[in-house]
């Protein structure tokens, strides 16, 4: 039997499906075919949480260091795409600003600021989109303050961001890379450049520089730039449409604001800004039921193993008091653990605090849809919310 004949479900299972609505297939994956071929993916896609912390915590027999990692193909190395002593030399150089205390005391202050001055600007008109107004405005403005990045804007640094999460998406989607992608990180690199050979500042890109190369210091800002804008900016954006459609909830955060942490926690699980993550198998293997051969792409869901019902009672109910909510895999697992988790919890606590307080009554607009999508990277294409007194 081939291995498309015996994974019927993951032959059936096609790119669209996953970009647009992947909860109802995940699930019939998960429960039949937990580790699955997909031949539109061309690799295997493992849904079960216990089978995707083993391929995660796993680096020596599931690897990032093939030369089809996507980001790589777009970034070159960096600590996303290398394993062992080469993964290690090229995270601990950025490691230190985005441990738990020096993220409350270094930044905690600057996102109140930021938040409370992009909230100022559309306060007034009673209605705004905010994932382009609020969300990635804020995490444009929070990753370049950490990085010191010279010389640019908040314009400047998203257009950035959206070329080189195009171009890795459509990388991943079997499809070529636009030249869009390319350019904007010769742009990046130029600033890290510029930034590292300006010695009247200190910045983190700098401080790195002493342990790595100025190239190696850009594949690893590219990294922290579009992971971060990404994962924050959906992180925002997820949680609070979660929280606007579940009107319930909401009520329970806004009586008591100590459960804001649940419900950032159980919007990560339900619905991740990045889906999935990829490796390689460096050699023959077995995993779950499927017989793994060298050099198979293995596509861990995020997602998936986000709603296994194994850990998550109810696993599609937002619930904000859920008990287990952390044990979510938003943020991967093992050494490739979010670098950033810290900062991006912070950033997203103190936003959705600000908006909450700052805009009574706050709401969707009805006049607009917003549910997630993306293959990869999963959030709306636009949040339009209302608030003020409902006519």
């Amino acid at each position: 039997m081939s291995v498309v004949e015996s994974c019927p479900l993951g032959a059936e299972t096609t790119l669209a499906e996953l970009a647009r609505d992947p909860h109802p297939r995940l699930a019939l994956l998960r429960a039949r075919e937990p580790v699955s071929w997909v031949p539109e993916l061309g690799g295997w896609l493992v849904t079960r949480r216990d089978l995707a912390l083993s391929v995660m915590r796993d680096a020596e027999t599931f690897t990032v260091d093939d030369p089809r990692f996507s980001t790589a193909q777009v970034v070159g190395p960096s600590m996303l795409s290398l394993d062992g002593d080469r993964h290690a030399r090229h995270r601990e150089p950025f490691s230190a600003p985005f441990r738990p205390r020096a993220v409350r005391e270094g930044f905690a202050a600057f996102i109140e600021r930021e938040t409370d001055a992009l909230i100022s600007a559309f306060e007034p008109a009673g209605a705004a989109e905010l994932r382009r107004s609020f969300a990635g405005p804020l995490a444009v403005a929070v990753v370049s303050e950490a990085l010191g990045l010279a010389g640019t804007t908040v314009d400047t640094v998203l257009a950035w961001h959206d070329a080189i999460v195009r171009s890795v998406s459509d990388i991943t989607a079997g499809l070529e890379a636009g030249a869009a992608g390319v350019t904007a990180y010769e742009q990046l690199r130029s600033a890290v450049e510029a930034t590292v050979a300006d010695r009247s500042t200190s910045s983190l890109l700098a401080a790195a520089a002493g342990q790595l190369t100025v190239p190696e210091v850009a594949s690893n800002a590219a990294v922290l730039m579009f992971g971060g804008i990404e994962t924050t900016e959906a992180m925002i954006t997820n949680a609070l449409l979660h929280l606007l459609r579940h009107p319930d909830q909401l009520a329970l955060v806004r009586a008591d604001s100590g459960l804001l942490d649940g419900a950032i926690e159980e919007s990560l699980r339900l619905e991740p800004g990045a889906a999935v993550v990829d490796r390689y198998a460096t050699g023959d293997t077995v995993l779950g039921s499927a017989t793994i051969r060298r050099g198979d792409l293995v596509t861990v869901s995020l997602t998936g193993a986000n709603r296994d019902p194994a850990v998550f009672a109810d696993p599609d109910r937002f619930d904000v008091r859920r008990e287990n909510a952390r044990l979510q895999l938003a943020f991967a697992h093992g050494p490739h653990y979010c670098l950033a988790a810290h900062l991006a919890r912070l950033e997203t606590r103190i936003a959705l605090q600000h908006l909450l307080q700052r805009l009574p009554g706050l709401r969707l607009d009805p006049e607009h849809t917003a549910a997630p999508c993306g293959l990869v990277f999963r959030k709306p294409t636009a949040l339009h919310v209302r608030w003020g007194r409902a006519a």
